[in-house]
């Protein structure tokens, strides 16, 4: 998300930071570098011109020209424009409404519109305790009905039944009935779309969103369109009135310029944003952690919330229990694994993570992704079961064995038991030394110490 953008930026800071004085005609040489990088990652143009105008009036004057660390001042400024533009802060859904909520899906073919019903459905049900039901408006698309009904199975939420025939007005009526007298809190009904916009399907979503009256209305649009998603939304707003936007496959815009744009263009807040293919993978939009990604600043808070929704904290809490007792075997390190893959791998975590732009790079540069995860998952798996609870039994017949089994090589099987007992001796000290004994040898002599590397 917003790579190319971001990696230019923090070039451009990188160059104001190492400077102990900075005078305007410097600054102004960065803000000019940074209008191209915008430009060039897709952000409309007068957007990026009110932008730069924005920081320059800022980052030029004594507070920062005469400033002991003016490089830092200008990333303050920068980011703090930068969350302006994006909006400030996150706008949820309106759910006070008394009575059924209907929320209306509109956008074109293609955005991914089915998908983000049914993750948005996934997300109100377990984090706001609504029981909702999904409703599929598109009578054109062969088998859409059936999608959303396979989709709403998966999340665990009701969908209207499919009555053969009926059009796309007689369905929003018959869902809302439903949502009404059968006790649903929220209606999500997923409109029709086209590949591009036009009047026949203007006018199907103005009678929709008439009959239907809908709290929140939601477009959803394709972040890797580009331009394009921008005057897909003042179409759309032009039609009927938004209430918000759901941006899908951010994680694959490494430009991220349709998602800088669309608030100051638009006017309509940014509320949701999809940045990958699972059900899971669906985020509130909040302007001033996507602001802190994309300056290489982390988002720990949104990394705290992904692990408190998926780590199973049963499972944690007994492999915390075994770990104080100094027990570590490779059926632990598999479990930390798995943990790591829902917590979207190597590269997912690393996201969140303040600084983490060049370190991401040098892996990519060494090949260090997630495969390097799904390897050594196959190589514990290649184990039995004796081998992974006493891995002190693994001698060179059996490491041949395993690496034959897991499709890798003995040095790699080598290399990720070096790994398990570096962990396990860390494990085996901390019990040693009591936990509080243990953190302060770790800040006075750090890990080496702990390990006899001094």
């Amino acid at each position: 998300m917003f790579a190319g953008l971001s990696n230019k930026l923090g070039s451009i800071f990188d160059r104001l930071r190492g400077r102990g004085s900075l005078n305007a005609a410097e600054v102004d040489a960065a803000l000019r570098e940074m209008r191209i990088a915008l430009l060039e990652a897709d952000v409309a143009l007068q957007v990026a011109k009110d932008f730069i105008a924005n920081v320059r009036e800022r980052a030029v004057g004594q507070a920062v020209i005469g400033s002991v660390t003016p490089g830092q001042q200008v990333v303050k400024i920068v980011h703090d424009a930068l969350v302006e533009m994006l909006g400030r802060a996150a706008v949820p859904l309106d759910l006070a409404y008394s009575g059924v909520i209907p929320i209306l899906m509109v956008g074109l073919q293609g955005s991914g519109k089915t998908t983000s019903s049914g993750k948005l459905a996934k997300r109100l049900k377990a984090v706001e305790g609504k029981r909702v039901l999904l409703a599929s408006l598109d009578v054109s698309r062969p088998a859409a009905q059936e999608q959303l009904a396979i989709l709403a199975a998966q999340v665990g939420v009701a969908s209207l039944p499919v009555v053969p025939g009926e059009t796309a007005q007689e369905i929003t009526r018959r869902a809302l009935h439903a949502g009404q007298w059968e006790g649903y809190d929220v209606v999500i009904l997923d409109t029709a779309g086209r590949l591009a916009i036009d009047e026949a399907l203007m006018e199907e979503v103005r009678e929709i969103h008439a009959l239907a009256n809908p709290v929140e209305t939601l477009l959803v649009v394709d972040a890797m369109t580009g331009q394009d998603a921008l005057n897909v939304a003042q179409g759309f707003h032009g039609a009927v009135p938004l209430t918000g936007i759901i941006m899908t496959r951010m994680d694959g815009d490494a430009r991220g310029g349709a998602a800088l744009s669309m608030r100051a263009v638009t006017g309509q807040p940014i509320k949701f944003f999809g940045a990958g293919e699972g059900l899971d993978a669906f985020e509130v939009y909040h302007p001033d952690r996507i602001a802190g990604r994309l300056l290489d600043m982390g988002d720990v808070v949104s990394l705290v919330e992904k692990a408190a929704a998926e780590i199973d904290m049963a499972a944690a809490e007994k492999m915390a229990a075994k770990l104080q007792k100094g027990d570590f075997d490779f059926e632990d390190m598999a479990a930390q694994l798995q943990q790591m893959k829902k917590m979207g791998g190597l590269s997912g975590i690393m996201n969140f993570l303040p600084g983490m732009g060049k370190i991401k790079a040098a892996m990519q540069e060494a090949k260090l992704d997630d495969s390097v995860i799904k390897r050594q998952e196959a190589i514990i798996s290649a184990m039995t079961r004796q081998e992974r609870r006493y891995p002190d039994i693994l001698n060179a017949s059996r490491k041949r064995r395993i690496a034959k089994g897991s499709g890798t090589d003995v040095a790699e099987v080598n290399r990720l038991i070096k790994q398990y007992m570096q962990m396990r001796d860390v494990m085996r000290q901390m019990k040693k030394m009591g936990q509080k004994n243990f953190m302060r040898a770790m800040s006075s002599g750090g890990l080496g110490n702990l390990l006899g590397g001094r």
